[in-house]
């Protein structure tokens, strides 16, 4: 996961002390962006908004694949446009654009040994999903369905009958993506930056939002159960960028939709 900042120093004090993430090991290792270590495979990074600045602040997400050649080939079959894959030390790197133009990874990782070192202070050891803006649902779909393999895993809206949220997960694990959907087009930054987020993964977050307080961060939503089910809450980084601490499992029975896929374990 990336994102863009506007000040490094205020960001790299919100990842590493209050979210309490470790600044090295994993994939972190070599890294010259300023790194956070969920654990040995994922991680946040962190790169200087561009100017003029986007409207979305997640400015990447990865996923990684066994074969990204071999995915490169398969993609140009079937009509998406492609980068050249590139080397990044021991890791191979292939970038497209989904139809709304999201920037999505896939990254190929040498073999290397976990060394990473959890932290008792870190929030999460686990991400669960990324989220965006969507506009049309249909086309990303056609890419992330159709194309990618991926499937339904929940969906739901503030109203019983509404989509506001589509959740879908990779073909082979419990992680997803989430479409926020009917966002007006005039939307501000502040309210981008809820919609355009990502999600740590917690046993209880009770005790999450207990740790975050200890370790200086005192203003965040929540915790609260949502529409989904599942009890979380809401911080943001100096920019405004939301990063949601939730459970694993719901605590109770979700509106709108059934789960048709299963949950992610820590």
């Amino acid at each position: 996961m990336r994102l863009y900042v506007s000040d490094v120093a205020k960001s790299r004090a919100f990842y590493s002390s209050a979210m309490g993430l470790p600044t090295a090991g994993g994939n972190c290792t070599g890294d010259k962006l300023p790194c956070f270590a969920v654990n040995a495979d994922q991680y946040v990074e962190l790169g200087t908004v561009p100017s003029p600045a986007p409207q979305n602040w997640v400015a990447e997400v990865a996923f990684t694949t066994t074969d990204v050649e071999g995915l490169r080939k398969y993609l140009l079959e079937r009509g998406v446009a492609v980068g050249a894959v590139s080397s990044d030390g021991p890791a191979l790197h292939l970038e497209v654009r989904d139809p709304e133009g999201n920037h999505i990874a896939f990254v190929q990782r040498g073999a290397r040994g976990t060394d990473v070192k959890t932290s008792p202070k870190q929030i999460s050891t686990r991400m669960l999903h990324a989220g965006f803006v969507v506009k049309d649902m249909a086309a990303e779909n056609k890419f992330y369905r159709d194309v990618l393999g991926f499937r339904v895993y929940w969906y739901g809206g503030f109203k019983d009958n509404d989509i506001d949220w589509y959740e879908i997960q990779v073909p082979d694990g419990g992680d997803w993506i989430e479409y926020m959907l009917n966002i007006p087009a005039n939307a501000d930054h502040k309210e981008l930056g809820v919609q355009n987020h990502f999600s740590l993964g917690v046993k209880d977050a009770g005790v999450a939002a207990a740790q975050l307080k200890k370790q200086g961060l005192k203003k965040f939503d929540g915790p609260e159960v949502g529409r989904d089910g599942k009890n979380s809450l809401d911080a943001y980084d100096p920019d405004g960028t939301r990063v949601e601490v939730m459970e694993f499992t719901p605590r109770q029975t979700p509106c709108c939709h059934a789960y048709e896929a299963a949950h992610p374990s820590p």
